[in-house]
């Protein structure tokens, strides 16, 4: 097992379902800073924070341009 999907073996189920919450209520256009600080006010575990917080400083479109750049971390299977 590598150490990215060790990283995410843990708790795989309740982390994709609060990333996938915290997508829902973003207000698209947003950069990682306004994506990091919905999950905050959406009172997310901090690991989805942390992967949130992990995005490249840029602007995202949508929900999907998010999801993308996850799912090549690891944390495929996020369904909205």
């Amino acid at each position: 097992m590598t150490d990215t999907h060790a990283k995410h073996a843990l708790n795989d189920e309740p982390i994709d379902d609060e990333i996938a919450q915290v997508l829902r209520i973003v207000k698209y256009p947003a950069n990682k800073d306004a994506i990091v600080d919905t999950a905050r006010a959406a009172g997310v575990s901090n690991d989805v924070i942390t992967v949130f917080d992990g995005l490249p400083e840029q602007d995202y479109v949508d929900a999907d341009s998010v999801e993308q750049l996850l799912g090549s971390d690891g944390a495929s299977g996020i369904s909205i």
